[in-house]
């Protein structure tokens, strides 16, 4: 599987992405493992997923992911909790609880 571009002409191609996570911990032909962390009140700046992933919550948290669009959606996630997500949406995902959240995120190549 490859990268996709930003289709030149929709809203998103303007915007300025930031990195999927804080740190690439392992990556291979077939998965990219990021490490995430966010402090209580802390948020990752917007970002794409290009390919399938799945989350796994080292530490869980109360998150909330916000879209391009603005729309929120909750996503608590307990310790131990493992997410599979399509990719495609740009959005931003942000630690609204009061404890620390740690996470893999494994993208599937």
């Amino acid at each position: 599987m490859t990268e996709s571009p930003l289709d030149p002409h929709s809203p998103e191609a303007d915007l300025v992405l930031g990195p999927v996570g804080q740190e690439i911990v392992f990556e291979n032909d077939r998965v990219r493992v990021w490490h995430i962390r966010l402090e209580p009140g802390e948020g990752q700046p917007l970002h794409r997923h290009d390919h399938p992933y799945l989350v796994v919550a080292v530490q869980g948290a109360k998150n909330v992911i916000q879209t391009v669009d603005g729309v929120k959606i909750d996503a608590d996630e307990p310790t131990g909790g493992v997410v599979y997500r399509d990719p495609g949406a740009v959005h931003m995902l942000t630690n609204i609880g009061d404890t620390t959240y740690l996470a893999r995120l494994v993208e599937l190549k």
